[in-house]
């Protein structure tokens, strides 16, 4: 008799092949394997059930339903997978605790707040060295192109180019891959830093632009806690006020990008489609996900809607 795959085999065999389809499952991964590893660890046998998706799911029982509706979404994904090899296995009814998704509101940083963390990076220690420089031209980069930390952060040398101005991002979501133009002041920044870079680091580690102070790969959670130390230099961690993330600038890029060119008199319904392409989404929607009501923008409206209605009481 054959002997049945552990759920951790099963996860993983899934993983590898929504990663070929282009998926980076980070935080769903890790998810997926402590169900498994719970499946696998309780004794469970044969097909997955929605039993013991939602006994798994209510762990630990102080956690929000949104976190619990969140992991049990996951795993129905899996189950779906799996109903084409085990026909028996159980697939949850959508929402069956609730809604997954709710939409955090982003934080929109303001010009003078920009400057203001990208010069706070100066004080990272060794003030002298080059992890205050690495900090203030990665945000920078992030400020002024909305990339992905992600994407940045795999940016090789080859990937940038600073005599043409422009970046290669290399398959990032669905395999896709795009060229990002940088304005010549970005340019300039960033060709200060490789300069510095490479002068302090004469015999390289790592083919990464960006490198830490020992001349490796930047890991996200060094990074994001990074950025966590510097808002909390700025006085960004009140409690009464919505925390900024690292992420909030590239909703920032969007919104303001939008702004001016409403400025300049574009037309933002055909210049929307520039905009989801030169962010890397796959649809216009995406895009949209990134926008945000702010009172720049509600005054535009405002004003649009005012000229508008008098044309209408005109005609």
């Amino acid at each position: 008799m054959r002997r049945q795959k552990t759920m951790v085999a099963q996860v993983k065999e899934y993983v590898s092949y929504r990663r070929h389809l282009g998926f980076q499952l980070r935080i769903e991964e890790g998810q997926l394997l402590n169900f498994a590893r719970y499946a696998d660890k309780s004794g469970h046998q044969g097909p997955v059930t929605t039993e013991l998706i939602l006994r798994w799911a209510r762990l630990p029982e102080k956690a929000s339903p949104l976190y619990q509706a969140r992991r049990v979404e996951v795993v129905r994904c899996f189950t779906k997978y799996q109903s084409i090899f085990s026909p028996k296995t159980e697939i949850p009814p959508p929402r069956i605790l609730g809604s997954a998704h709710r939409r955090t509101e982003p934080y929109i940083y303001s010009q003078p707040q920009i400057s203001a963390l990208l010069k706070a990076c100066a004080d990272l220690l060794p003030v002298e060295g080059l992890r205050p420089r690495t900090y203030a031209a990665l945000l920078g980069l992030i400020a002024c192109t909305g990339l992905r930390i992600s994407e940045a952060l795999k940016l090789s040398r080859d990937d940038v180019d600073l005599t043409d101005g422009r970046i290669l991002i290399r398959e990032t979501k669905f395999h896709k891959s795009r060229f990002v133009s940088l304005h010549p002041s970005a340019t300039k920044a960033l060709q200060k830093y490789a300069q510095f870079r490479d002068q302090y680091h004469q015999v390289s580690k790592s083919k990464h632009f960006f490198v830490s102070e020992t001349g490796l790969p930047l890991p996200y959670s060094t990074v994001n806690e990074t950025f966590q130390s510097l808002r909390e230099r700025l006085g960004w961690n009140a409690e009464n006020i919505r925390r900024p993330r690292i992420q909030d600038m590239r909703h920032t890029f969007a919104c303001r990008r939008l702004l001016l060119w409403y400025e300049h008199g574009r037309d933002v319904n055909h210049a929307i489609y520039s905009l989801s392409t030169y962010l890397g989404h796959a649809k216009v929607t995406d895009t949209y996900w990134y926008l945000t009501g702010i009172p720049e923008l509600f005054a535009v409206v405002g004003d649009k809607f005012e000229n508008y209605a008098l044309k209408e009481k005109e005609g």
